[in-house]
């Protein structure tokens, strides 16, 4: 707890904390038989997962799926880590837990609050939606290992391919 404590002060950020704003954002990692799928981002040049902001009232899980199809096409089933405590009812249903939760700095004024999911598609035929990037690219361990990506984007699409991914 102290190291995570220590990592979130240590966050470059010159204003306080009351002068930055916060958007909780949706994030998939999506696998299809041993490769991972990564889009180039249009403003950044660098290689990312699909994902974007959480729409108002909107549950994350529900938006990682969205995201996975505007900016891909794909339909995407994701990967629970859980298993399920007890059946849906009236009262409540179990949520799919992210597999991680990263507080991601977009600039001094702006930070991320990202759900990070894993999930696997049917096909690996993309078709993204009007305005979305078509720098899409599907990954194996060793083009992930000879690419230039952020260290988070690096770890977690390595952790879904050994997690998802079809061994050969």
């Amino acid at each position: 707890m102290e190291i995570r404590n220590q990592a979130i002060s240590n966050l470059p950020s010159p204003i306080s904390l009351m002068e930055i704003t916060r958007h909780f954002t949706a994030t998939t990692f999506v696998v299809y038989k041993n490769k991972v799928l990564l889009h180039q981002h249009k403003k950044f040049g660098t290689w990312l997962p699909a994902g974007g902001h959480i729409e108002r009232d909107e549950l994350p899980e529900i938006a990682a799926v969205r995201e996975v199809k505007e900016e891909t096409g794909l339909d995407v089933t994701l990967y629970n880590p859980d298993t399920p405590l007890f059946l849906a009812d009236d009262e409540s249903c179990q949520l799919h837990r992210p597999m991680h939760l990263l507080l991601e700095n977009i600039n001094p004024y702006h930070q991320h609050i990202d759900f990070i999911y894993y999930g696997t598609a049917v096909s690996n035929q993309l078709n993204p939606a009007r305005g979305e990037t078509d720098r899409l690219r599907w990954f194996d361990e060793a083009d992930l290992q000879n690419t230039q990506m952020p260290t988070n984007v690096l770890v977690c699409a390595q952790e879904a391919l050994a997690l998802l991914g079809q061994k050969d």
